[in-house]
């Protein structure tokens, strides 16, 4: 089993950039896929990117795409989202998630989550 904890949220105006970090427990931390997720007010959880166990592949919600970077360091048991062009429609708490596969699947199926972060964008 493994506990997440986010950090890096808070609040930056449309235009700016913030980088969030999830730091995982444990000694596997290698073994696990990762993945950022986000909920708005009144809105259901959405994907925002994932990334494989290596860090070699990525996935990102067109959303985000381009403005957003998902990284890991495994010998910091780490995982990074970097967020520029912020939006105010990127306002919301994001997650941090990870699980382990057989096989990838980079939007579902995450069996454990972090408690969140909040990020707000003003226009």
């Amino acid at each position: 089993q493994v506990q997440l904890v986010e950090s890096g949220g808070g609040l930056v105006q449309a235009g700016g950039s913030l980088r969030l970090s999830c730091a995982a427990s444990g000694r596997t931390f290698s073994s696990y896929y990762m993945g950022w997720f986000r909920q708005a007010p009144g809105k259901e959880r959405e994907f925002v990117a994932a990334i494989n166990r290596s860090g070699g592949n990525t996935d990102y919600a067109d959303s985000v795409k381009g403005r957003f970077t998902i990284s890991r360091d495994n010998a910091k048991n780490t995982v990074y989202l970097q967020m520029n062009s912020l939006k105010p429609e990127d306002t919301a708490v994001y997650y941090c998630a990870a699980k382990i596969a057989i096989v990838w699947y980079p939007r579902r199926e995450y069996a454990y989550w972090g408690q969140g972060t909040q990020v707000t964008v003003s226009s």
